[in-house]
């Protein structure tokens, strides 16, 4: 049956490009983009649209307008009349305060769980699976709220605390106020003030580092090709604690402390760490730990059985063995999934609203409803968690690069 005059050869062709799979699949790509494209004109004209309608103008020109409310915590200067970019900007690195923080208390905690969920402890064992069952099968928000409710809300309060100083000072007139005072207003602790001779001891402390860090590169080749592996641990101590320290008194120990004071109605002086950013932070960190105890213990139970028990053989005791043969082979398996954890940690940092800690999607929710500039908000939003996220993917890549098994 003849097709619109086309001769055999010309159907042939015509059937086979139609059903050929490499020109299907750039048809079906074009056809996504257009769609894409398509898609994301229709959203930007009906925003156009709706900003034209409420007499608004789209752009980030409002970022250097004054920002007229204060934060609670900040870890640059910053008083009401600083800008919103300059707000931003505040809880930005108070994101990345709590994330950074958060991550390595998690890591911590969820290597100890991990590990001690494979105890011959019963108790100890059983002790690590409730904390891990516990945490892992309730909501962080809810965590968040029993930290700053049930937890922190219920200390002292400022009253109660300077009563007892009084009352103590009254029995005892040689009583000084406290250095270290925890309240539901949080921590206050002293704060130190490096003068200018303690720039010798920052210097110290790098050159330590930078030296340990080779040390224990030379120490890593050196079993590799003796088998004797070199007092790293010793060496390590000695160049980033005890070296600086001595650099410290040599130089006179040029550092002083600025207390707290217990005044009439507050506190003044010292350092201070809010209860917003104590809850947030113990909540992601203990929630975020029992699902990298998990991702532990499923990366230990991954190396064969028979490591350890050749560890056992040649008299290794379970702790090193565990620390120098299984923990190490069990990393590759280990890292892959803790890249997901800590990405979760950091974009559960947003419910930080919950608890009014001022970072970024909380400061830059007050800033939403004093301009009315949602979109630029929220695209700054996305820019920040995206941008910090492909950054912590990216390092924990090349550090799974770095472990990965090279075969000789």
């Amino acid at each position: 049956m003849a097709v619109l005059g086309l001769s055999d050869g010309e159907r042939h062709r015509a059937s086979s490009i139609l059903y050929n799979p490499e020109y299907r699949s750039y048809f079906f790509q074009v056809l996504t983009v257009l769609v894409v494209v398509w898609l994301i004109y229709q959203a930007w004209s009906n925003a156009a649209e709706n900003l034209a309608r409420s007499n608004m103008t789209a752009g980030f020109g409002f970022l250097s307008a004054r920002a007229g409310f204060d934060l609670g915590q900040s870890l640059i200067e910053y008083t009401s009349d600083s800008t919103y970019r300059r707000a931003l900007l505040v809880g930005f690195l108070n994101t990345l305060l709590v994330g950074f923080f958060g991550i390595i208390t998690a890591t911590i905690v969820g290597l100890l769980v991990g590990v001690g969920r494979l105890s011959n402890n019963w108790l100890i064992a059983r002790l690590c699976t409730v904390y891990v069952e516990i945490f892992r099968n309730i909501p962080p928000l809810l965590v968040i709220f029993f930290w700053y409710k049930g937890v922190l809300a219920i200390l002292p309060d400022f009253k109660q605390i300077r009563q007892s100083v009084q009352d103590a000072k009254a029995a005892d007139p040689s009583v000084v106020d406290p250095s270290f005072i925890i309240s539901n207003r949080g921590i206050n602790f002293p704060n130190p003030i490096f003068e200018p001779g303690f720039n010798a001891v920052w210097l110290t402390l790098a050159i330590g580092i930078v030296a340990s860090i080779a040390f224990s590169i030379w120490a890593n080749r050196q079993q590799m090709s003796t088998g004797k592996r070199p007092p790293v641990l010793l060496v390590s101590l000695g160049l980033i604690v005890v070296l600086p320290l001595l650099v410290f008194l040599v130089v006179g120990a040029p550092i002083s402390f600025d207390y707290p004071v217990l005044g009439r109605f507050n506190l003044s002086g010292g350092g201070h760490i809010s209860p917003e950013f104590l809850s947030l932070y113990l909540a992601l960190s203990l929630y975020t730990a029992s699902f990298i105890a998990e991702i532990v213990r499923a990366g230990i139970r991954g190396v064969p059985k028979g490591q350890s028990e050749a560890a056992n053989a040649l008299g290794i005791r379970p702790s090193r063995s565990m620390r120098l043969i299984v923990l190490p082979q069990a990393l590759r398996i280990i890292i892959p999934p803790l890249t997901s954890q800590y990405l979760n940690l950091i974009k559960n940092s947003s419910l930080a609203v919950a608890a009014g800690y001022a970072d970024l999607v909380q400061v830059g929710n007050t800033i939403l409803n004093q301009s009315g500039h949602s979109i630029e908000i929220i695209a700054i939003w996305m820019i920040v968690y995206l941008t910090i996220s492909l950054t912590t993917s990216l390092f924990m890549n090349w550090f799974n690069a770095k472990m990965a098994l090279v075969e000789r």
